[in-house]
């Protein structure tokens, strides 16, 4: 067996870490011991884990292994897994990749009690940053997940979304933030706003994460044609014009790599959600329009184009105190309370180097289509990618 060091096995995704340990080229324990001396090395700057669980992830690596040994299929066999600290292990997508084989290493963090918004990572040992410039917020509420996934330290993370908890820090720090449709998971929310979901480094582990809990089938990569309508703003935010410049580039990259893709602007207007959202969020019987935020627009728009795309923020990351005016949330919440699935991808830098993401919305349960789209962007090559941040 070819001894690999814990930085080779940090480059690799889920997919690939789950194929040499179910191949027997590397062990469970291997895969978990090299997460948790990443962790070591690199958590004391980044801050991405609010607790770290060496002895039962050791002993979970062990019996996968075993069951390795005797036969198991595990799909995500040896995976070292972050969990968003609000969930842990006892959510339903929790044990879904653990019965799957994915072995939990910590809790990621959120922000804390009494924590600042701005903030959005809170730990024992400080607040989390961002790992392309610690004077920058990561995004959240997923912070960690989204820090540790960015870094190396784990190839996967559960992550939950309510307003764009996925998406947003997946877009800040540079990494693939995938929202279901809503109502796939069982959610304990009752404004049906949430939706779990994972962080990643590619598509691909995204669409592994959907065909492990969600039990879709296998989607039919690569996708040759595909509608895209490009929408800066939704017809209401005020993004950013370099972040919109950066989203758009990486849609023209699609089409100049790919003849079947056609991205056309569109002009579509929607109804700011802020308040739609908020009356849902609060159960406010008073006000009944936040249960109906179903703009036709959006119906007609989705049924001409195969997918939307949009910035998945307005505005670049933030430093950990602001500012407090802008609403990173304005591209991403309509989509938690019409419910359609929703992916931030990595679309490049701004001039300061701040990632930026590219956010794609699909029909109604469309979940496995928008991630086909998402592959075949990767598989040419099309989609930004860059080598996870130094320790």
């Amino acid at each position: 067996m070819t001894r690999r060091t814990d930085t080779d096995l940090g480059s690799l995704g889920a997919g690939e870490t789950a194929d040499l340990v179910r191949s027997g080229r590397v062990t469970a324990v291997e895969t978990v011991r090299a997460a948790l001396e990443r962790i070591d090395r690199a958590d004391p700057r980044l801050r991405a884990f609010t607790e770290v669980w060496p002895e039962s992830a050791l002993s979970r690596a062990a019996a996968i292994d075993r069951a390795v040994r005797r036969g198991e299929v595990l799909p995500l066999a040896g995976v070292p897994l972050a969990v968003k600290a609000s969930e842990g292990i006892s959510s339903v997508q929790a044990e879904r990749l653990i019965a799957a084989g994915a072995v939990p290493v910590g809790a990621a963090s959120i922000p804390g009690p009494g924590t600042d918004w701005r903030t959005w990572g809170d730990t024992p040992r400080g607040r989390t940053v961002n790992p392309w410039c610690s004077d920058l917020s990561p995004g959240g509420s997923s912070a960690g997940s989204a820090v540790a996934v960015a870094a190396g330290l784990v190839p996967m993370a559960t992550a939950s979304d309510g307003a764009g908890s996925t998406r947003i820090p997946a877009a800040w720090c540079g990494v693939v933030g995938y929202k279901p449709t809503n109502g796939l998971l069982p959610a304990r929310d009752r404004a049906r706003l949430n939706s779990g979901g994972p962080i990643t480094r590619s598509p691909a582990d995204a669409d592994l994460y959907r065909r492990v809990v969600l039990g879709g089938p296998a989607v039919k990569a690569p996708v040759t044609t595909l509608r895209v309508g490009w929408s800066a703003d939704l017809g209401f935010a005020d993004t950013d014009p370099e972040i919109a410049r950066v989203a758009r580039d990486r849609l023209r990259a699609w089409e100049e790599r790919l003849p079947g893709i056609e991205v056309v602007d569109v002009t579509l207007v929607l109804p700011d959600p802020a308040s739609s959202w908020s009356a849902r969020r609060s159960g406010d019987a008073s006000a009944r329009h936040g249960g109906r935020y179903a703009p036709s627009a959006l119906a007609a728009l989705l049924s001409e184009v195969d997918l939307l795309a949009t910035p998945t923020t307005p505005n670049p990351p933030h430093g950990h105190e602001g500012p407090g005016d802008t609403m990173s949330v304005a591209l991403t919440w309509a989509f938690n309370l019409t419910g359609h699935p929703a992916l931030s991808l990595p679309g490049g830098f701004d001039r300061n180097g701040a990632p930026v993401g590219v956010q794609l919305i699909a029909d109604h349960h469309r979940d496995g289509d928008l991630l086909a789209a998402a592959r075949t962007f990767e598989d040419v090559g099309a989609l930004f990618s860059a080598p996870p941040p130094d320790d």
